[in-house]
């Protein structure tokens, strides 16, 4: 669970989507300069984006109702850990997916009158929001995650260990 640190900001996520938008968009071009077709994409492609998007938003609920206090049984930490891991490389996975389809989407603008070329940029802008789907499953999860209070100490210093300090804090332990 994500404490302290600001984690996988959507900032970071934005940036990542044009930095990669950008060099995929300038490689697109030199390879379809060399007389090279436009690559394929299947509508399989949006399928497997909606379901990676599906499963880490459903892996987050649980660790939401734990820290919300509403889940009948406990939550392995390595779990929840993982859970986080998850939803960063989603949203960050997902930034790069949607800046590699916008790109793409990009490259047949000036070809939108050709039938094949305007089904073909249909096919990517769905992938390309795919893509963005997977960006707010993985920025949403991750908030899922988030802890913003200590749950071993009600009044909420992360210092404080109740389990070894006394009444007063650190300082005040008489530990020998």
């Amino acid at each position: 669970m994500l404490r302290g640190g600001r984690g996988v900001t959507t900032r970071l996520v934005l940036l990542l989507g044009v930095v990669a938008c950008g060099f995929s968009y300038l490689a697109l071009r030199l390879w379809t300069g060399q007389g090279n077709l436009p690559l394929p994409a299947s509508w399989g492609g949006l399928i497997v984006l909606v379901f990676l998007a599906s499963g880490v938003f459903f892996a987050g609920l649980p660790v939401r109702r734990f820290l919300r206090g509403q889940a009948t049984r406990p939550l392995n930490p390595i779990r929840a850990m993982r859970t986080l891991v998850l939803a960063q490389a989603c949203a960050l996975t997902g930034a790069v997916v949607t800046g590699w389809y916008t790109a793409q989407v990009l490259l047949l603008l000036p070809d939108l009158d050709v039938s094949s070329r305007r089904t073909l940029a249909i096919r990517l802008a769905a992938l390309a929001a795919g893509g963005v789907l997977m960006m707010i499953a993985g920025l949403m999860v991750q908030g899922m995650c988030r802890v913003d209070k200590d749950h071993r100490d009600p009044d909420g210093d992360p210092n404080r260990r109740p389990d070894r300090d006394g009444p007063e804090g650190p300082e005040g332990s008489h530990e020998y």
